[in-house]
């Protein structure tokens, strides 16, 4: 890449003064107006220029200057440019903010232009819409993160699917599907949804970009869930989204005849499916991604987990934003992009099929035993390139030498384990993998071997990535062009030679091409017979020097400019052919790549559980919810790094006690800085990491699939929408009490605090007994109000637990332990007096907590005022110290020297002692 600013060539000829709009300008205006919604990157020379409010919005985002060329209706037209070898970087930023960008590109050559006249502009058009969910650059790309874009569809009066059957919808009900594409890597799956449900799904997939029927973008019962989408959410003509011709649309697509042997789609799965092709269509224009073929998601596959949940239990991301602090960045140690994608969806998308989780399962465990095996095999993939990403940029034609590199390195790589895994007997998800491996074509893989050369350059122009001795003619161009050099040393040796003068020298430049030099006392030589006059050919005089030329040196001029031109030829077919046979066999290229990144996962994972100390859970169909030593893993693995102590283990058990068909409640009480919160978290950690295969921070776990994860913990308030952190608080438990099942999970944290004392436990009281009796699932409940231990007595399946404290001279110790019981108090002034309260007020705080817990102001306010002194009075109060106790008994053992007493000496001091203690 170059990194010399290149020069404006048709930019830099001024728009006249005149209001009148040029043929240039008037292309402009006329392909802006067909891509009103995107920034149009107008290529002219080697810039992408954007003009008008386009360039006012790219230079405030790129922050780079701001001209303008000429007039356009009397008004000075703004201005900005970026250069072509540096879009990406520009394109970049403007991606990140959220904007779209149309790609104008020059398709026809400035030679052809000048034949219809000296003032005809050159063809120009949109030749790829750059948004969010369609880019597949390398650079724009993280590695480790997948770039969704998703289409939804919804039909009314359609058909969905309920308890696993497809029924009728009629009347105005309507039904929802979602479909979703990863372009860069060809993934592509549907599923349906509900309008309960829609959100939840739409932040398990995490799209970069949601495409939506106009209609349906603009809908007022939807508007809460689009919302919180945000600019995500990007509204298309509702063409693009028709169910009825979407059958054509599919099977144009992948140019089959029908699109029925992909599967039985609902109406709405049809219209999401069609919108996310139509969309693809739009803006990759006449290139075709190769896509996969749509692969429908089952109903109820995937562990529901609502977004509240998501963003309070830090999955992928902190609740500031950051990977650092979340689950995935804690439990990801695979070696290759596409394993870290793998990973973070399976994270995502916990499975609810036990078969499917112990299959998962199974292929972690075989790694622990096979260490050497396991280590061999991330060394093999540490140097696997992101094949399915190469692939989709050669099948789009914005691919180059080190893409098909890519290609070849998962090759190799795949060979590599095909001969490390020979004659080892694996469970069957690693052999499914091994398979998929063995089917990559072997005699693709080997002609890229031989038709590559080690050192791949960036881009296919500039030639030198075929290997030598791949093509014949190819090497003798190559010959010719490289040893132009010493082809012209020697004609200019012969000449000087000949005519006497040894200051002749032949040069090149790019206007004359090659041409002999002579000084100008050595000029009548080169004219002094007719002879002479007929050879050497007169091209410039110059002050000091004569230029001339000859047949024969014109004739190897040509020569060796076809040398190069030819040989880059011969390159650029070669790699057209080899992009072919990729995109020919871009299945089965797919699938391997796939079966390599599991494999990545399984390793990645078996490595973590064995550095972590982590255990295989058992996971079946009961509602068992047994975790013995349970830890939290992003803490636990915070407190090493920072050299404290090892994190505290806790058992928790929620499985049903004698016969009975629901699971039980755990009313957790304790101070704050306890530990609660921790605990609450990492036991909703735990069920997760079980279910997307992994084995999990405990000494041992037996759970029951779950098959819905609610979590209210944390505060948080929601301005922007009129919600004070009590009513989100109460939205988000009012969606728990609703949905969860006797299957679910259910993790709740201070339920009732953001409002008056009686009425927050007076909610709390209620939401504990209609989990219970209604729910019946499976839950931890942590509250301060202590009151609430007294329905254990009432409630069956409901057991007391607390965070362990002690009390030390007036201190309180944070045990971070759980155990059976209930705690009568929170600590809350001790936790005020850690935190640095002023001392005046941590001692005012404790007399009037005496005073209330006492009963003596019958918790009346003005009583209070009336008991206490003013706090002014506390603060103005000289407190003396207190007199310093004097401990007898330790003075007098300091003063004891124990190595020269007897027994008998040494028993008469310890009475002695004692009875020093008894007098105090």
């Amino acid at each position: 890449m170059n990194d010399e600013t290149p020069i404006r060539t048709e930019a830099s000829t001024p728009l006249p003064g005149s209001g009148a709009a040029t043929p240039m300008m008037e292309q402009f205006i006329e392909i802006k107006a067909a891509n009103p919604d995107s920034l149009l990157f107008y290529r002219m020379g080697d810039f992408y220029e954007l003009f008008f409010e386009d360039a006012e919005i790219a230079s405030r985002a790129l922050g780079i200057v701001l001209t303008k060329r000429g007039k356009h209706q009397g008004l000075d037209i703004p201005m900005c440019g970026v250069p072509i070898h540096a879009a990406d970087d520009y394109l970049q930023k403007l991606i990140g903010l959220g904007h779209r960008v149309a790609v104008c590109e020059q398709i026809e050559d400035p030679a052809e232009a000048k034949k219809r006249g000296s003032k005809s502009v050159v063809k120009r058009d949109v030749v790829r819409l750059v948004t969010p969910g369609t880019i597949t650059e390398d650079k724009l790309l993280a590695p480790a993160e997948s770039n969704f874009l998703m289409a939804l569809g919804r039909v009314k009066g359609g058909s969905e699917t309920r308890g696993g059957e497809r029924v009728s919808a009629t009347g105005s009900q309507a039904s929802y599907a979602l479909a979703w594409i990863e372009l860069s890597t060809g993934i592509f799956r549907v599923a349906e949804t509900s309008a309960d449900n829609l959100l939840a799904d739409i932040f398990r997939i995490d799209p970069r970009e949601l495409i939506l029927p106009e209609p349906v973008f603009y809908d007022a019962e939807l508007k809460p869930v689009l919302d919180l989408v945000g600019r995500v959410a990007n509204p298309q003509p509702p063409s693009l989204f028709d169910s009825a011709s979407a059958p054509g649309r599919i099977a144009r697509f992948f140019e089959v005849a029908t699109p029925d042997s992909f599967g039985t789609f609902s109406r709405a799965e049809l219209s999401a499916i069609s919108g996310v092709i139509a969309y693809v269509e739009k803006t990759q224009k006449a290139e075709r991604p190769p896509l996969s073929r749509p692969e429908r998601e089952q109903s109820g596959s995937t562990l529901f987990i609502d977004p509240a949940t998501r963003a309070n239990l830090e999955l992928l991301r902190t609740t500031s934003g950051a990977r650092d602090g979340s689950l995935l960045k804690a439990i990801d140690r695979t070696v290759t992009g596409a394993g870290a994608r793998l990973l973070a969806d399976r994270l995502m998308s916990p499975l609810t099929d036990p078969k499917a989780i112990v299959r998962r399962l199974d292929s972690v465990a075989f790694f622990l035993p096979e260490r050497q095996l396991a280590e061999a095999l991330r060394a093999c993939l540490k140097g696997v390139s992101d094949m399915p990403r190469a692939l989709t940029r050669l099948a789009l034609n914005r691919g180059g030498p080190r893409d098909l590199g890519a290609l070849r390195s998962g090759f190799e790589a795949a060979m590599a384990l095909r001969t490390l895994f020979a004659d080892v007997e694996t469970p069957a998800e690693i052999c499914e993998a091994l398979e998929a491996i063995s089917a990559l074509p072997v005699g693709f893989a080997d002609h890229l071997t031989g038709a590559l050369d080690d050192d791949l350059p960036l881009l296919k122009r500039d030639g030198g990535f075929v290997r030598a001795g791949y093509n014949s003619e190819l090497d003798e161009m190559r010959a010719l062009r490289d040893e132009s050099r010493r082809v012209i040393a020697g004609m200019e040796r012969d000449l000087s030679e000949e005519t006497g003068i040894r200051s002749l020298k032949i040069r090149h430049n790019n206007v004359l091409g090659y041409y002999i030099e002579v000084t100008a006392n050595h000029q009548a030589i080169m004219n002094g017979t007719d002879e002479a006059k007929a050879r050497f050919i007169h091209r410039q005089t110059m002050a000091s020097a004569m230029r001339f030329t000859t047949t024969e040196l014109a004739e190897m001029e040509t020569r060796i400019a076809n040398a190069a031109d030819r040989a880059l030829a011969i390159e650029l077919a070669a790699f057209d052919t080899l992009v072919a046979e990729a995109v020919a066999q871009a299945e089965t290229i797919r699938a391997g790549a796939a079966a390599l990144a599991a494999l990545d996962v399984s390793a990645a994972l078996a490595v973590l559980a064995t550095s972590e100390n982590w255990c295989r859970p058992v996971v079946d169909d009961s509602l068992a919810f047994e975790i013995v030593g349970g830890r939290h893993p992003v803490v636990e693995q915070a407190l090493r790094a920072a050299g404290e102590n090892a994190f505290v283990a806790n058992d928790c058990d929620l499985s049903p006690e004698g016969g009975a068909k629901a699971g039980a409640i755990w009313l957790l009480t304790g101070p704050n800085m306890g530990g609660k919160s921790t605990f609450l978290r990492q036991n909703a950690l735990i069920a997760i990491l079980a279910q997307m295969g992994s084995f999990v921070p405990a000494a041992s776990a037996h759970i029951g699939v779950v098959d819905r994860l609610f979590s209210r913990v944390g505060a948080s308030d929601d301005l922007a929408r009129g919600r004070s952190t009590f009513m989100v608080e109460m939205v988000e438990t009012a969606a728990i009490l609703n949905q969860a099942g006797a299957r679910a999970l259910v993790i709740l944290d201070e339920i009732g605090r953001g409002t008056a004392t009686f009425d927050g436990l007076s909610i709390a009281w209620a939401a504990v007994e209609y989990l219970h009796e209604k729910n019946r699932c499976r839950a931890i409940f942590a509250t301060h109000f202590h009151e609430m231990t007294a329905l254990a007595e009432k409630l069956p399946r409901l057991s007391n637990v607390t965070m362990r404290v002690k009390e030390w001279e007036g201190d309180v110790v944070f045990l971070h332990e759980v155990g059976k019981g209930a705690a009568d108090r929170s600590y809350g002034v001790q936790v005020a007096r850690l935190a640095g309260l002023p001392d005046a007020v941590v001692q005012r705080a404790k007399d009037v907590l005496h005073q209330l817990e006492a009963g003596e102001t019958s918790g009346k306010a003005d009583r209070l005022v009336d008991d206490l002194p003013l706090f002014s009075a506390v603060v103005r109060k000289e407190t003396p110290p207190a007199p310093a106790k004097v401990d007898v008994v330790g003075a007098a053992l300091a003063v004891l020297n124990l190595d020269e007493m007897t027994p008998r000496q040494a028993m008469e001091e310890l009475y002695r002692l004692k009875e020093l203690a008894a007098r105090g």
